[in-house]
């Protein structure tokens, strides 16, 4: 199983870091993706991804982070890229929720990244938070970047339309809580070649870990339980679609 997307260098599961990977390959987690969101995060991610052989990592500024950036910090996004561990540009996109940042600078952003994603001929990871009509908008701007909206917590009709931009989705433990039915239906209408499952560690502990509030990579077989449940498949057959679909998007051999 691959989780395609956490937050390794997050200082709540970087001060364990040796017991969090040994109790991810337990659970069966071979592989996994950690998400950088702001430049000062980029370094350590790219330690992550040279000390573990498994991990890969995607760097970017994420909607809520670009009030602390300036778009030059961005021109370091080359550099990075080189290393070959890293894999994808992201997380970006657009947050109307928080708020913490003006839209325009959000936008700003958003569009810089997807151009350096296109030149480089990268994906990227997406966050999306009650903006999928203008985050959309945006990437038809990008059409040949190809994308995952991850940890996607809309409606059945925002989830349609991402699916038919040709993007790929991510589900986290959210998918799992009780008042979630709208995402486990989306889960269920996910195409078969565009879903995957990931953590957002540590943020989204799953059901029945959802009272540990540090979440971690190993917990995301218990998304994958759920996301198996609401398709009518095995874990083992959402083990191996989802694994394919995120060596595909991210070109991880």
């Amino acid at each position: 199983m691959i989780d395609t997307h956490c937050h390794l260098t997050d200082i709540r599961l970087l001060d364990q870091i040796d017991a969090v990977m040994q109790r991810a390959a337990g659970a069966g987690v071979t592989q996994i993706m950690t998400i950088g969101t702001h430049p000062a995060d980029w370094p350590a991610c790219v330690d992550m991804c040279r000390k573990w052989s498994n991990v890969r990592a995607a760097v970017g500024v994420h909607p809520n982070y670009c009030q602390e950036a300036e778009l030059t910090d961005l021109a370091r996004l080359g550099e990075f890229l080189k290393e070959p561990g890293v894999l994808a540009v992201g997380e970006m996109g657009l947050d109307y929720f928080h708020q913490d940042a003006p839209r325009d600078r959000q936008a700003e952003f958003f569009r810089a990244q997807l151009t350096i994603a296109r030149d480089m001929g990268r994906p990227a990871v997406i966050h999306c938070r009650q903006a999928t009509d203008d985050t959309l908008a945006i990437m038809k701007e990008f059409a040949d970047v190809p994308a995952v909206f991850h940890c996607f917590t809309g409606s059945l009709a925002e989830v349609k339309k991402i699916v038919a931009a040709g993007y790929y989705v991510g589900f986290t433990g959210v998918v799992t809580y009780k008042n979630a039915p709208e995402v486990r239906d989306s889960a269920a209408y996910v195409p078969e070649d565009r879903i995957l499952v990931e953590t957002d560690a540590p943020y989204l502990s799953p059901e029945p870990m959802r009272r540990q509030k540090i979440n971690e990579p190993s917990l995301v077989m218990h998304t994958a339980a759920m996301v198996a449940k609401v398709r009518g498949v095995s874990v083992e057959e959402l083990d191996r679609i989802t694994t394919g679909n995120a060596r595909r998007l991210f070109g991880w051999n």
